[in-house]
């Protein structure tokens, strides 16, 4: 009798946690190198909980902020590889793999968010097949408000790059720092404060969101404007973890993104 009683308090905790607990519950990681205060990683979480909202929590997506996880640089090959499920990156930090993934931060080409998202649907199919060649998936791309020019003075002609150093984060901004005859340098968004406090940058060419959101009057007091181009990031998915997924919760993960490919900074 024990041993029957036993058996049945086992039964009832099992019967009691299979109601709790989603059958076959998945766990992604989805690492970008953005900080919390980013819209973009604000949009980001958004996405991961209405994936876990759509599919009852059998697919749980864990947003790691502000390179926590994976340095910027190593987020596509990590994906990849499959050491973590999901990234976001810069999408013009892939232009030494192809031109086609610098072509919104060619300047004057798309300046408005009509035009960011044009040039994002022309461009999404050779994306698309790039990525594929290498078992990745994505899954959305939101631009960036229009790059415009910090400085800690007022800027009115170009000569006024002569010898500055800007932060650049992809090649086409390097080219029209270089251009000015000024310097680029190679710095991360959440690196952005301690750049500027040790001298390591005298100008940035970013977004008022990455302004507000670096708190850039700290240590700049000029905002120009420019209007330079809208580029995007891309949050992008290993295929074969994907494709392990049921078809329904497949589903919610591409509504989901279809939800969060129409955010704006």
């Amino acid at each position: 009798m024990p041993n029957r009683l036993f058996s049945l308090c086992m039964l009832a905790t099992a019967g009691a946690l299979s109601l709790s607990t989603p059958a076959f519950a998945e766990q992604w990681n989805l690492a970008t190198p953005y900080g919390d205060a980013s819209f973009h990683t604000q949009n980001t979480k958004a996405f991961a909980e209405d994936v876990a909202a759509a599919t009852d929590g059998k697919l749980t997506i864990n947003v790691h902020s502000g390179g926590s996880l994976i340095s910027h640089a190593e987020i596509k090959p990590s994906v990849r590889r499959g050491t973590v499920q999901a990234g976001e990156v810069f999408l013009s930090i892939l232009s030494n793999e192809s031109p086609i993934y610098e072509v919104d931060t060619l300047p004057g080409l798309a300046t408005s968010y009509q035009d960011a998202f044009d040039l994002w649907q022309a461009s999404k199919p050779i994306i698309t097949e790039l990525f594929a060649k290498e078992g990745l998936m994505p899954l959305y791309a939101v631009p960036w408000p229009a790059q415009g020019i910090y400085t800690d003075f007022t800027l009115t002609d170009a000569s006024q790059f002569q010898g500055l150093r800007v932060r650049a984060p992809n090649i086409n901004t390097q080219r029209f720092v270089e251009n000015l005859g000024g310097i680029p340098t190679q710095t991360e968004e959440a690196d952005i404060p301690t750049a500027f406090s040790t001298g390591r940058v005298d100008a940035m060419i970013t977004s008022v969101s990455t302004g507000n959101s670096m708190s850039a009057w700290d240590y700049v007091s000029n905002y120009n404007d420019a209007k330079l181009w809208l580029p995007k990031n891309i949050v992008f998915v290993n295929k074969r973890a994907f494709d392990r997924l049921d078809a329904d919760t497949r589903q919610a993960v591409l509504d989901a993104a279809a939800k969060a490919s129409s955010a704006a900074g």
